[in-house]
């Protein structure tokens, strides 16, 4: 398995993540650069915020979008009304492509959840053309996520099998600052730039905040539909507290950070 998300409802993602990763999708783009013509590969696109966003941003060539979870491959493919784009499912670490095929390989959000990251890095590499430029985003999930620090300390403070939960939500892979730049530099890719672009997350009230969760979308859904019904309530109430810190329950906005890096694929990679 290469991907450690816990995908269950194209239709809760969205509201858990889908509607944040197209408010970075532009500045991650202006990160990663496009040009038109080109042909671009997608990977990890759950169900389509980079996609569809890739054709607003240059009049690309052609979008190919491969994610791990069937549901959103599904729902990515009945919002698809462009013919520069397909979508299919399909391995980050195994990608079903030849050599060469693309200009870029882009993944927002998605390394992180990915055990083998290095690996996917390679094969992200290694279908970009010489000269391609291979970037990715990935959560600042400790220094950069306060709704999460807020989601699991509250776990934690109640319940002592948070901890370890916590910690690797906390720590996934390359969500250290420097951590992509390091990896990127150490398959030899060329010019690697790391940088952090902020967003803003926007809920209008606990509801918004908790929905998501209580049906079970990603690793802190999965946390929460694990619990049992007392468990659950005394969670609840005190994560909405937390929420609410003493004001009137309404809209809150919490700030966001992703690290983004990138790098090109030197002449003679491939034949490393």
């Amino acid at each position: 398995m290469s991907s450690k998300f816990h995908a269950k409802s194209a239709e809760a993602y969205e509201q858990l993540m889908g509607r944040w990763s197209r408010r970075l999708a532009r500045p991650f783009l202006d990160f990663a650069g496009l040009e038109s013509g080109e042909r671009v590969l997608d990977v990890g696109c759950g169900t389509g915020s980079l996609t569809f966003t890739i054709p607003q941003v240059a009049d690309i060539g052609h979008v190919e979008g491969i994610d791990y979870s069937e549901t959103y491959v599904e729902a990515a493919r009945q919002r698809n009304t462009d013919p520069r784009i397909t979508i299919t499912r399909g391995d980050a670490c195994a990608l079903p492509f030849p050599d060469r095929s693309f200009d870029r390989a882009l993944a927002l959000l998605v390394l992180h959840f990915v055990p083998e990251s290095e690996q996917a890095l390679r094969e992200m590499s290694r279908v970009t053309r010489p000269g391609g430029i291979v970037a990715a985003a990935v959560w600042d999930s400790y220094g950069g996520m306060p709704y999460q620090r807020m989601f699991w300390d509250t776990a934690a403070a109640l319940d002592s099998s948070a901890a370890p939960l916590r910690h690797e939500s906390y720590f996934k892979p390359l969500t250290r600052p420097g951590e992509m730049r390091a990896l990127w530099t150490e398959i030899g890719l060329a010019d690697v730039t790391e940088i952090p672009l902020m967003i803003r997350m926007d809920f209008q009230n606990f509801e918004d905040f908790w929905r998501p969760y209580a049906e079970g979308e990603g690793p802190l859904g999965k946390y929460v539909t694990g619990l049992d019904a007392d468990r659950r309530t005394a969670f609840e109430n005190a994560l909405r507290a937390a929420y609410e810190a003493g004001e009137p329950d309404g809209p809150r906005s919490f700030a966001a950070v992703a690290l983004v890096c990138r790098g090109v694929v030197p002449e003679g990679w491939h034949r490393q």
